[in-house]
């Protein structure tokens, strides 16, 4: 699990226009943390994630990688097998 990129926080932010220093400032969080999770290195709480999402002025869900396929994509992938 570690070495998949669960958020989308650092293309959040370039898509803002924004930086993880302006951010960890916002949050009032060590640039070292926001670092981290930028890179996916550590996560953030759910609560956390809910923060940055009213900070950044998105919806939480565009701050999370969604490439887990549906329970209908399976059966798609399953019956063209």
């Amino acid at each position: 699990m570690a070495d998949k990129d669960i958020n989308r926080l650092k293309v959040v932010l370039v898509e803002k226009k924004r930086t993880a220093k302006w951010l960890a400032e916002r949050l009032d969080k060590d640039p070292t943390t926001v670092s981290k999770w930028c890179t996916n290195k550590s996560q953030p709480s759910l609560e956390m994630l809910m923060r940055i999402a009213e900070v950044l002025q998105v919806d939480v869900k565009d701050l999370l990688v969604s490439n887990i396929p549906s329970k209908t994509e399976k059966v798609i992938i399953i019956q063209n097998s």
